[in-house]
């Protein structure tokens, strides 16, 4: 007999097959939103409607330099996971008030700041994303719990 998945464990492995739909390969990420274990909408990383995807025409890269004086390379070209996954329940007019949102990694700092005006109450992230740090300080004055079901960071190719 085997055993039944928690909640978290369900919503994060329907995150994993949400972002296998992906087409953007540097972030393959996904994000499910849920109330009272309900699934109420969910996102990957894409292209916004009828524009190219990575997939079919590369990425639209640009380098960024930090305060710090790091340079990373981020692709442009695509909407993340937690913003269409949003904009799903936006355009379906699902209210995700106080719900959870589950996601391959700690949102962005964009993400963050939507994800606080949405009124999303808990972020469940299976990774730590490697610039976390900003978007971690904000949940946390939003008083928006954020729990990692991977504390490592996660390091995606930076190409």
């Amino acid at each position: 007999m085997s055993m039944r998945p928690s909640w978290n464990t369900y919503f994060m492995q329907i995150c994993d097959a949400v972002a296998k739909r992906a087409t953007c390969d540097r972030g393959r990420s996904g994000a499910v939103i849920a109330k009272d274990d309900q699934i109420l909408a969910t996102g990957y990383v894409g292209s916004p409607t009828n524009f190219p995807h990575c997939d079919e025409v590369g990425h639209n890269l640009k380098t960024v330099v930090h305060d710090d004086g790091r340079i990373s390379t981020h692709c442009m070209r695509t909407v993340h996971a937690e913003q269409n996954a949003i904009c799903q329940a936006a355009k379906h007019g699902v209210n995700i008030d106080g719900a959870t949102m589950y996601c391959t990694m700690t949102p962005c700092r964009t993400c963050a700041m939507i994800i606080i005006n949405c009124g999303i109450k808990k972020i469940v992230a299976q990774w730590r994303y490697h610039d976390a740090c900003e978007s971690e300080e904000m949940f946390a004055q939003a008083h928006i719990t954020l729990d990692y079901i991977n504390n490592e960071k996660l390091n995606y190719e930076q190409q």
